[in-house]
Formats: C-alpha cells, sequence, structure tokens
C-alpha cells in the first residue's frame, strides 16, 4: 500500500504539478486560515485526483479486553490516532469555526469559497470593540470628558460585550485542544448511568461525524485522498460479545457509502465464528457464524498454509528477534548496500511482470463479461460475493505469475473459474481438496493427475452426506448443487493437476473448514 502511495503521488505530480500540502510549519497557519475564513468545495478536479495518503492506525482488541465495551476503544484509538497525526489545534478549530465540505455547483473549478458570514460578524466584532474602546480611551484621558460617566459606561459596556464574544470563541477552541474525543467518549462510557444512557450511540456517531468531516476537509487541503487503515488483530482471544460488538462497530463505521475507513481484520475464522454463533447478533441470520462474516467482509483472503521457503523465512525471523544474534541484521544491511547495484538491472523485469499481470487480469475480467462465455452464468447475483470475486481474480493471478517466476503465464480464465469455485461452492470445493489431500498422502500424486474433480466428488458424496449435521453451517454457504455438477462436468473440468496448481494461491477459500473436514472424516474412519 505504501509503494502504491508512492507511485500515485509521483504520477499525479506529473499531470497535474501541483505538490501536496502538509498542515506543518507554514502549512500549518495556512490551514488554519483556511479553516477559520474558507469553505471546501468539493469539485470535479478534486474527484479526478488519484493519488492517496493511507493513514495506517494498529488496534490491539487484547490491550481492551478488560473494557466493559471493547468497541468504544476501537472509536477512541481511531480518534486519537487521527487527532495525533493531523495535530490537536486544526482538530480543534474545525470543531468551533469549521465548515463540511459541499459539491461544486456546475463545472467550477473553485475549491475555497470565502466565509462572507464569518468575515462580516468577525469585522463587525472587531469594529464595535474598537469603537468601544476608543468611547473609553476618550472618557478617561481627554481632560473635559473626565467626568462623564455615561461615556465611561457606554464604552466599557460595548468594549465587554464584543470582547467576551471574541473571548467565547477562543475558549471553545482551547476546550476542544484540551478536552480530546478520546476523553468525551471515555467520559461517557465511564458513567454511572452508561447502561442505560439515552442517545450514547448518537453522541458517539456524532464524534466519529465530525472526524470524517474533517478528513474531507483535509483532503482538499492536501491536496489528495486520505484513508484511514484500521489493522484489528488479536480479536480472536477475546469474549465472545466483545468480538460480536467490535464488528459491529466497523459495521457502524461502513455504513456510510462514502466513508474513508479500510479494516484490515486479521482473525482465526475457526475461533471467531463460534463466537458469533453464541452471541444475539446472529438472530435472523439462522446460527450462522459464516454468513455474518461473509456480509462484513468484503475482500477474503485466506492465508495458505506455508511452503518451505516460507517456514524457512519464518524461522529466521524469529531468530533475528534474539538479542544475541542481532549482528545477524547488520550484515543484511550490509549485504543489502552491496546489491544496491544490481537494483537496476532488477527494475525492468518487475515492470515486465506487472505489464503481464494487468493483461492476465484485463482478460479475466474480459471472460466474465463476455455473455458468451460460460463463466458468466456462474456469477453470483449478491453484489458483496461478486465483489469478493472481482477483489480476489487480481490477487490470484499475480500470485499465479510469482510462483511460476516468468517461466509460463496462468490461463486467466481457468484462474477466474477457480475463484468462482472456491466463492460459490467452498464446502463442496473444501471437500474435494481434502480428499485429495488424502489420497495425495497414500499415493503418488502424478497417478491422479488426470482425475477430474467431479469424479472425485462422486466417489466421496456418500462419506460427504454422513457428515451432514456437524458440517450443517458449512453447507449452507454452497449455492445450487446442480450448478456444481454442471461447473465441474461439463464447463470447467478441473483435474487433480489444475487442483494442486491452484490450492497455493486460493486465497479466497476458508482454509479451516478443509481442517475441520479433516478431523471429521478422521473421526468417521476410526469408528
Amino acid at each position: 500500500m505504501r509503494e502504491e502511495m508512492s507511485r500515485r503521488e509521483l504520477s499525479e505530480l506529473r499531470r497535474t504539478h501541483q505538490k501536496p500540502r502538509s498542515p506543518e510549519g507554514w502549512g500549518l497557519l495556512l490551514a488554519l486560515w483556511y479553516l477559520a475564513f474558507y469553505k471546501p468545495v468539493i469539485t470535479e478536479s478534486h474527484l479526478r485526483r488519484k493519488n492517496i495518503e493511507f493513514l495506517f492506525i494498529r488496534f490491539s482488541a487484547w490491550q481492551y479486553a478488560g473494557c466493559d465495551k471493547l468497541w468504544a476503544g476501537l472509536v477512541t484509538t481511531l480518534c486519537d490516532n487521527i487527532r495525533q497525526h493531523f495535530g490537536a489545534l486544526p482538530l480543534s478549530v474545525y470543531h468551533v469555526m469549521g465548515t463540511r465540505p459541499r459539491f461544486a455547483s456546475g463545472f467550477s473549478q473553485k475549491e475555497w469559497v470565502l466565509k462572507t458570514g464569518t468575515c462580516l460578524r468577525l469585522g463587525g466584532l472587531l469594529l464595535i470593540l474598537g469603537v468601544g474602546l476608543a468611547v473609553l480611551l476618550v472618557a478617561l484621558l481627554v481632560p473635559g470628558l473626565k467626568d462623564h460617566r455615561v461615556l465611561k459606561v457606554v464604552g466599557s459596556a460595548v468594549a465587554s460585550l464584543s470582547g467576551s464574544s471574541l473571548v467565547l470563541g477562543i475558549f471553545s477552541v482551547l476546550k476542544n485542544l484540551v478536552v480530546s474525543e478520546k476523553k468525551k467518549i471515555e467520559r461517557l462510557t465511564n458513567s454511572d448511568r452508561f447502561a442505560s444512557q439515552l442517545g450514547f450511540m448518537s453522541k458517539v456517531r456524532s464524534e466519529v461525524e465530525v472526524l470524517v468531516d474533517f478528513l474531507a476537509f483535509m483532503e482538499i487541503f492536501e491536496r489528495r485522498r486520505l484513508r484511514v487503515v484500521l489493522e484489528i488483530t488479536s480479536l480472536d482471544v477475546c469474549y465472545p460479545e466483545k468480538v460480536a460488538g467490535v464488528l459491529n462497530a466497523i459495521n457502524t463505521l461502513l455504513s456510510d457509502a462514502n466513508t474513508p475507513f479500510i479494516f484490515i481484520l486479521a482473525v482465526d475464522p475457526s475461533v471467531i465464528i463460534p463466537c458469533l454463533e453464541q452471541t444475539s447478533c446472529m438472530k435472523g441470520l439462522a446460527d450462522n457464524g459464516y454468513l455474518y462474516l461473509n456480509r462484513t467482509v468484503t475482500l477474503p483472503f485466506s492465508i495458505p498454509q506455508m511452503g518451505a521457503r516460507s517456514r524457512l523465512r519464518c524461522l529466521e525471523a524469529a531468530v533475528q528477534t534474539r538479542e544475541d544474534l542481532m549482528y545477524r541484521i547488520i550484515t543484511g544491511n550490509v549485504e543489502r548496500r552491496r546489491a544496491k547495484c544490481q537494483e537496476a538491472v532488477e527494475v525492468p523485469g518487475r515492470h515486465r511482470a506487472d505489464a503481464e499481470a494487468v493483461r492476465c487480469i484485463h482478460e479475466a475480467f474480459g471472460c466474465l463479461h463476455d455473455g458468451a462465455d460460460p463463466l458468466s452464468r456462474y456469477l453470483p447475483a449478491n453484489a458483496a460475493h461478486l465483489r469478493r470475486i472481482v477483489n480476489t481474480i487480481p490477487i490470484t493471478l499475480r500470485l499465479l505469475l510469482h510462483r511460476s517466476g516468468g517461466s509460463g503465464s496462468p490461463a486467466p480464465r481457468a484462474a477466474a473459474a477457480w475463484v468462482v469455485l472456491a466463492d460459490q461452492w467452498p464446502c463442496r470445493l473444501s471437500w474435494v481438496l481434502q480428499c485429495l489431500e488424502d489420497s495425495w498422502q497414500s499415493q503418488p500424486a502424478a497417478a491422479l493427475g488426470t482425475r477430474t474433480l467431479w469424479s472425485i466428488f462422486q466417489e466421496n458424496v456418500r462419506e460427504l452426506s454422513a457428515l451432514q449435521k456437524p458440517l450443517h453451517n458449512v453447507l449452507s454457504l454452497d449455492e445450487d448443487p446442480e450448478l456444481f455438477q454442471t461447473f465441474l462436468a461439463a464447463d470447467f473440468p478441473f483435474t487433480a493437476h489444475d487442483a494442486r496448481a491452484f490450492l497455493g494461491v486460493t486465497v479466497n477459500l476458508d482454509h479451516s473448514i478443509r481442517h475441520k473436514m479433516g478431523l471429521l472424516r478422521g473421526l468417521d474412519r476410526l469408528q
């Protein structure tokens, strides 16, 4: 994501020749000036901007596991990190004087409109304050008017009234400067009436909406898009009610279509799903945690099993954390400096790989869009599932290209079909893969290479039928069984060899399902 951010920044700079601004140094003074006296406008040129900045926020649920409301910890972490990134002063001024961005009328390219009302009010207050002070000074200093109490009273009253309005505005800014959004939410949650407090969620929602509007303001000021990326970890070590609370908070924050938040949810589904099924949030979903998780996650990425090289890399990373072996890191840095001269040779190769990946992705999407292609018949009607397929195909193709090492291009149509298969029938595909894995352990892989997946499924379907009760929730994820037969038996007759090639890059299939099937199959054979 950081590399994409840098690439887009350079591309936008070449296109517009405008450098992005930052609320630091002189930029802070300029930001405060715009906050006080200008209204931001979303123009066509702003919508055309492709440069983006990611604000990464890490949220470890375990650190807040002792809180009554874990989701409140998520919101306070979000508010606190945004405040730290942009500074307390701009956010405090926005609370008092900021204006929500509005869309431009017509084709106007003017991004800032003067706040006429604010300028007139401020100018009027300063004028009245000046007049009041002048009258007061005249009444105090002019010898012939020193005894006129009326002038003194009028001057002091006018100066006090106009000055008090300015002081109240400054006091509001200072109050927001001292009392952050995090403290406001913590004060609400610490209240004795927290459990029965009316309008609590609306107050939290209003604080989040102010942050969203502030981010929209800063997008126009900085001349780039802003996205807040929250990395949520350790959720699978919390109590079930708190897990459901965090997922509900994520859905609440993402309820707005233009929300600038991206959540990276790093969890173990085999732990999270039973937690969800124990809570009351599953009412109306047939107590199926898989359905709830599928409606929340828009880009699934299930990490495959580690290969031999990955295990070695993890071992090396673990060894480097030892203090007595830290010299290895220094040695590695020296070696990387020596290898800098080779980077110029490697870059063109990366460009060629990217070009080949783009070509394959376009070809795969062309198959999805082609009405004459049988693959288009199997696309889901659900928008969330369709988005998952569209998000997963580019990742799958890039992983296939990476594994091939440039020796050969993967078949984009076959890769797209495999992604659709994993998304539409995760249970039946997991069963076939588990049966294949058991067969590979007992006989050479070459003996099964030409067998189709449909023939393997037919051979073991009775065993799957006997496990319907423990696999009920997983089976409910599958779409039409007749379409599954048509898919594998006629339109896309994948073989065991194809499954072995795709298994290592199948990121949209929950591998915990296959692991559960392996355990049930082993227990059934023992009986």
